[in-house]
């Protein structure tokens, strides 16, 4: 992406979704949780307030100009650095996309907000929507996602399971498995049974990849994961790294590689397949960065991640 965007970053690899746009309808670390294992950090601000937090016609302008200019993409997802149901008008971004592009419009969200009726109906404009469980009751609740305190767990799966009844669309539910803290096989069986409860298309199975919130998160390896898959009927997917072969040339320059890595931590085989560039471009880019004190490396199941530092993200 040629421009520097305020609301828009990507398009980045996704391990489920391949190349996808990104749309940020949040303040920084604006979310009703504070996941122990998000790959943003702690939630600076924990809220169920739904409002307008930033403004609608903007992101809206810079769609319209996005999709004029470049327009390609696998998804254009509302994610970003916060819970977009959180935003009030997130449904006309759905419907923006889904009038204006042929880019499928992809919500991920934590489901927090699932159990208001005017958040599915939003939510319901998206061609596929991803939520999240990863406890059985309200105390693993919250000791993982570590709720706003207005929140309860029972809350959390009845708004799934309305929403998948109403919703007529792609959904899936993620399972986010930290060693030690959800991996028991009786926790298994509890969360694999309220799955089949919200019956979603797809059950996927994730773990930390990117440094998390917590150093106290460690990720499961595959073949533990494949054995916890089995739990789940139908057996979950296993969310394996992307391989983006054949993506459209992207804009090669600095601040294109920095309005990704203010998003997210990321690799120099991420950026390199985000891009379409070869890695000595890549590295040189990224040595010019660290060597200006503009990103950071962070270390992590033996893969070097870049970041930006916290203070110099806006």
């Amino acid at each position: 992406m040629d421009k520097r965007y305020r609301y828009l970053f990507g398009p980045v690899p996704s391990r489920r979704f391949g190349r996808s746009l990104g749309v940020d309808l949040s303040r920084p670390k604006t979310c009703s949780l504070d996941c122990i294992f998000c790959q943003l950090g702690r939630s600076s601000v924990k809220s169920v307030d739904r409002k307008e937090y930033v403004p609608t016609e903007m992101v809206l302008a810079e769609l319209k100009d996005w999709i004029s200019t470049d327009g390609r993409a696998d998804y254009i997802t509302l994610s970003g650095s916060g819970e977009p149901t959180l935003h009030s008008r997130f449904g006309d971004v759905l419907k923006f996309i889904r009038k204006h592009t042929a880019v499928p419009a992809l919500l991920l969200t934590n489901g927090t907000m699932l159990h208001h009726p005017e958040v599915r109906a939003a939510a319901c404009q998206a061609d596929t929507v991803k939520a999240s469980l990863s406890a059985w009751d309200d105390l693993s609740y919250r000791r993982i996602n570590r709720p706003h305190p207005a929140l309860r767990f029972d809350t959390l799966v009845e708004g799934e399971k309305a929403f998948r009844k109403e919703y007529t669309g792609t959904f899936f539910l993620e399972v986010f498995l930290v060693r030690g803290i959800n991996t028991a096989p009786d926790d298994i069986k509890r969360i694999a049974a309220l799955t089949r409860e919200i019956a979603p298309d797809r059950v996927q199975l994730n773990t930390a990849v990117r440094p998390p919130a917590e150093e106290v998160v460690a990720a499961l390896n595959r073949e533990e994961l494949k054995q916890i898959s089995t739990f789940f009927d139908p057996e979950a997917e296993i969310i394996a790294a992307s391989e983006l072969t054949d993506g459209d040339p992207l804009s090669r320059n600095q601040d294109a590689i920095l309005a990704m890595l203010r998003r997210r931590p990321c690799t120099a085989d991420d950026i390199a397949g985000a891009f379409t560039m070869h890695m000595n471009e890549v590295s040189k880019y990224l040595g010019i960065l660290i060597r200006n004190k503009r990103i950071v490396t962070e270390h992590r199941d033996g893969l070097v991640y870049y970041t930006v530092p916290s203070g110099r993200r806006r």
